[in-house]
């Protein structure tokens, strides 16, 4: 068991064994997700190379997304069902540019290794319901993937 000691109380780290994204935060904007518009113009905190071929705009532009799809649901939505936290207001992809880049909250990384698992779901109806390398077939379910950071060139 992996346990990590805070302020005096053991916190149990096994989620974090778990987590294998198949994409960096640098790749999937370079495939091109969120249509480009993710961080807005909010890009200095991370790492120059990340945005030398990305595919970003100060706007939502469909044409930059990889499927050429929009997938996903509004902010707005995200926020009524309670999965943007404080520590990462844009959601969980700043999260995970976050933690790619060394950052550790053990109780926000449960929560967000959690939602990265539960999206598999996705992963396996591509799986189950396509031919291998059929790109066409589930383009939003593939964007959606994508942007989990899964490979969706299944």
């Amino acid at each position: 068991m992996i346990v990590k000691i805070i302020n005096k109380k053991k916190i149990d780290l096994i989620f974090y064994k778990d987590f294998k994204p198949q994409l960096t935060p640098k790749k999937m904007l370079e495939i091109g997700v969120f249509g480009g518009s993710y961080f807005g113009t909010k890009i200095k905190e991370f790492p120059k190379s990340w945005f030398k071929n990305a595919k970003i705009s100060k706007n939502f532009n469909v044409n930059l997304n990889r499927f050429k799809v929009k997938s996903g649901l509004s902010r707005d939505h995200w926020i009524k069902k309670g999965w943007i936290f404080k520590e990462d207001p844009l959601g969980w992809f700043q999260w995970y540019c976050r933690f790619s880049m060394g950052r550790r909250l053990p109780h926000m990384d449960e929560i967000q290794i959690k939602r990265w698992k539960n999206f598999r779901r996705h992963v396996a109806a591509i799986e189950k319901n396509c031919e291998p390398n059929d790109l066409f077939c589930r383009k939003k379910q593939r964007q959606a993937i994508l942007q989990w950071a899964y490979n969706p060139f299944i």
